[in-house]
């Protein structure tokens, strides 16, 4: 038995070994890419507003998304929000184009992936109390069920297993960040 331990140990230490430094963050990176990179971008296009302009005009769908409740309040009359939150929504819009392009071209990785945590936190959490998601089960979704895609929950923790894996070891080999500290490095 020893010898089936240690040969089993032995094996996978030597896959470790080889491929510790690239395999989980470029696999991480590409999991992304392929998961979300487009959902985060389509959610983006529904809060530009018209034209080339809309860069800086958001949409109402963009208010709504974002303050559900206040845009209720106000019976769905942006002009009746204050700067605040006007700012948030642009942020809120660049952050779902800008942290995910990050991410995929692996600049600033680490930080766009801490930033994309952020983010993911804050959707959530208006789903759930913002978009009235916290009364519906199927929407909030409970760990350890026999259910496996419950919107929030579920999801959510795949994608945060995701982000937290490229913040703690960064982009991998294919990325500028690489490029960029390797120039660094020798220059």
């Amino acid at each position: 038995m020893n010898t089936l331990v240690t040969l089993h140990d032995s094996v996978f230490d030597q896959v470790e070994s080889k491929t510790e430094s690239w395999l989980i963050p470029t696999l991480a990176r590409f999991t992304f890419a392929a998961t979300l990179l487009i959902y985060f971008w389509k959610s983006g296009l529904t809060k530009l507003g018209d034209g080339l302009l809309g860069l800086f005009s958001p949409s109402l769908n963009a208010y709504a998304q974002i303050f559900p409740k206040a845009m209720e309040a106000v019976g769905y009359d942006t002009s009746q929000l204050g700067l605040f939150h006007t700012l948030v929504v642009l942020a809120g819009t660049y952050a779902e184009f800008i942290l995910p392009l990050l991410i995929v071209i692996g600049f600033a990785t680490r930080l766009a992936a801490l930033g994309m945590i952020g983010f993911v936190v804050v959707q959530s959490l208006t789903d759930l109390y913002g978009h009235g998601g916290i009364a519906h089960a199927e929407t909030l979704g409970a760990w350890f069920d026999k259910v496996p895609d419950a919107v929030v929950l579920d999801q959510r923790l795949f994608w945060m297993t995701i982000l937290i894996t490229i913040v703690i070891k960064g982009a991998g080999p294919l990325s500028l960040d690489r490029i960029l500290g390797r120039q660094a490095a020798s220059g």
